[in-house]
């Protein structure tokens, strides 16, 4: 039963993920975490911390990893393959689509219609993983300075330094691990 229902809950998300792999973030968290609790929002931010340190596209790799810790190999095989088979054949209707009505403003229109939407998604996970990395919790606190982490903070900042002046992304992981590493020596 947990195998079909991870199928159909990442096709679900796969069907109405416009905007790539950080877009589908918010939707996999709203069904992993709040909704079917198979994980708590710590596992979440692993998962997701893991699926942009490994080859291959983001959302695919949280699928996959966040179906393996909840039902092992096969789950993470049939939460990959509910995340990719939708994809699939919407990909191949949409090209067609586009190829043949690409130039029509109603198309364009549309398509500008998605982008502020999909930021908005992107915008609601980085709240969720900004509050957990920062205060350390998965709510807005009554009293933010009770939760603060200064750890957190400084890696945050540093990070978004670090991304401004174009550093790579891999570097910025590495530093970051480091950075954590050493900081809770210190701090």
């Amino acid at each position: 039963m947990i195998y079909l229902q991870l199928f159909f809950e990442f096709a679900k998300i796969s069907l109405v993920c416009v905007g790539g792999g950080y877009a589908s973030m918010p939707l996999i968290q709203s069904s992993v975490v709040d909704t079917y609790h198979w994980l708590t929002l710590p596992e979440f931010i692993d998962i997701f911390t893991i699926s942009q340190m490994t080859p291959g596209p983001i959302g695919i790799n949280a699928a996959t990893f966040a179906g393996m810790k909840i039902a092992g190999v096969a789950g993470a095989v049939c939460a990959t393959m509910g995340f990719v088979t939708p994809s699939i054949f919407l990909c191949i209707g949409l090209a067609k689509i586009i190829f043949k009505y690409g130039n029509l403003g109603s198309i364009q229109g549309i398509l500008n219609g998605l982008r502020p939407a999909v930021m908005a998604l992107i915008a609601a996970a980085c709240v969720s993983f900004v509050l957990l990395a920062v205060w350390n919790v998965e709510e807005m606190p009554e009293d933010f300075s009770s939760t603060f982490d200064l750890r957190g903070a400084i890696i945050l900042i540093g990070a978004l330094i670090a991304v401004r002046m174009k550093v790579g992304v891999i570097k910025v992981l590495i530093a970051s691990g480091v950075a954590g590493f050493a900081l809770s020596q210190f701090l």
